[in-house]
């Protein structure tokens, strides 16, 4: 696909709309902690909101959650597989949460509205909110004993639950039929609805100013730029091959060890992550996806190595990953990943810390908890309606070469 000229942009023109993308970014965050029912999403922020250009490629992101922001970064990419574009519609708004549409868990459940500017598509708005309860056989939805996907929970593909009339009924009933919480569930979903109806409105008021060719050339110089700025960043580390590894104690159904094993090459401005050697996908539910691979290694590479270059499908373009099916990491789509979202994801970034250890050695930290440390409460009020509550607690920050650890602290994805 041809893109339009970037040379035109003006420098002030680029960085009005830079700081215009991440401020709606950062709005919809706001309106769903702000408008949702849950706790989980009100006080917790178990949330995150990105706009991506036409094409599906993150633009800009709010200052939300690590393991969220690096799966988002394919989801519309691969919501545009399943749902080709000349379907969409202004006022559309589509929810999903399979983990092989570039996702991760069934409780993040992925909201994407389409955004138009006189009948031409020039974005997606998109935000994840982690639901209190997406069905499956507990309240909470994680399911310790589960060996299939089924057991987990409701899997959405993508469905569109709002439409430039209004709310979809039939199809939202569909799905608050499935869930314990309903009426919390349909606030929630309201919330996302919101925060994306937002988001569109001020991607139409920076097309009405700017013009839409401005725009999407605007994007283009954030795409390339950031895509530089990694390059630089990589080149400045030495050449070379490291490799590193962690376990996961066990799956929750087997009682054995999980391996997770990385090989880092640094070639010129070039980085691979490759995960060949990490364990075959287990029963219990920690296996996870390639894009929650992808999401570490991000995470890992800003933390360490980039953490001044803006976060969009540019900067990703020099980091290779490489993930063999069958693994743990790459799990087929019928295998239970209720935890292995943010269990077995931060498996991923120790290990390559470890790997980096040697070429990197003072900006590493020591380990951390590596757990999410979450416990779930569920019970009938008097009334015979659920009430599900989140309580999330930190560990502990490792220690740097120049800092002690810190207590009670939650880390990494």
């Amino acid at each position: 696909m041809s893109h339009p000229s970037t040379a035109r942009v003006s420098p002030i023109t680029l960085e009005v709309v830079r700081h215009a993308l991440y401020a709606i970014a950062e709005e919809m965050s706001v309106i769903i902690m702000r408008s949702a029912r849950s706790p989980l999403l009100k006080e917790a922020g178990d949330l995150s909101s990105a706009l991506t250009d036409a094409e599906g490629r993150l633009i800009a992101q709010g200052r939300d959650i690590p393991i969220h922001m690096g799966v988002m970064g394919f989801t519309v990419k691969e919501l545009l597989k399943r749902v080709p574009v000349e379907s969409l519609r202004e006022g559309d708004v589509w929810f999903l949460n399979l983990p092989e549409v570039g996702g991760n868990h069934l409780p993040d459940v992925k909201a994407v509205r389409p955004v138009f500017h006189h009948g031409r598509l020039i974005a997606f708005a998109i935000n994840l909110a982690h639901w209190a309860d997406i069905g499956g056989a507990v309240p909470g939805s994680y399911v310790p004993s589960a060996t299939e996907c089924y057991q987990e929970g409701l899997r959405l593909a993508p469905i569109r639950l709002f439409t430039a009339a209004g709310p979809e009924r039939h199809t939202i009933d569909l799905v608050l039929s499935n869930v314990r919480g309903r009426e919390e569930r349909e606030g929630d979903m309201l919330a996302q609805f919101a925060a994306n109806d937002v988001a569109a409105r001020r991607l139409v008021e920076l097309a009405d100013r700017y013009g839409a060719d401005t725009l999407a050339a605007c994007f283009e110089r954030l795409h390339a730029e950031s895509e530089q700025q990694m390059r630089a960043a990589i080149a400045a580390l030495p050449d070379g091959v490291w490799e590193g590894e962690d376990h996961l104690d066990d799956d929750g159904v087997d009682d054995r060890p999980i391996r997770v094993a990385v090989r880092v090459e640094i070639r010129g401005d070039q980085a691979t992550f490759d995960f060949t050697g990490t364990a075959p996908q287990a029963r219990g539910p920690v296996n996870t996806t390639y894009f929650i691979a992808c999401s570490a290694v991000y995470y890992a590479m800003k933390a360490l190595v980039a953490p001044d270059v803006p976060p969009n499908d540019g900067c990703y373009r020099p980091l290779k990953v490489v993930v063999p099916p069958g693994t743990v990491l790459s799990a087929d789509p019928d295998r239970p990943v209720v935890g292995g979202n943010h269990e077995t994801s931060q498996r991923v970034v120790d290990a390559i810390f470890r790997a980096l250890a040697p070429a990197l050695g003072d900006r590493i930290a020591a380990g951390g908890p590596t757990t999410a440390g979450l416990m779930i409460f569920g019970s009938r009020r008097p009334d015979g309606r659920w009430g599900i509550f989140y309580e999330v607690h930190g560990g502990g920050a490792g220690a740097t070469i120049g800092a002690d650890g810190s207590s009670a602290t939650r880390v990494h994805m």
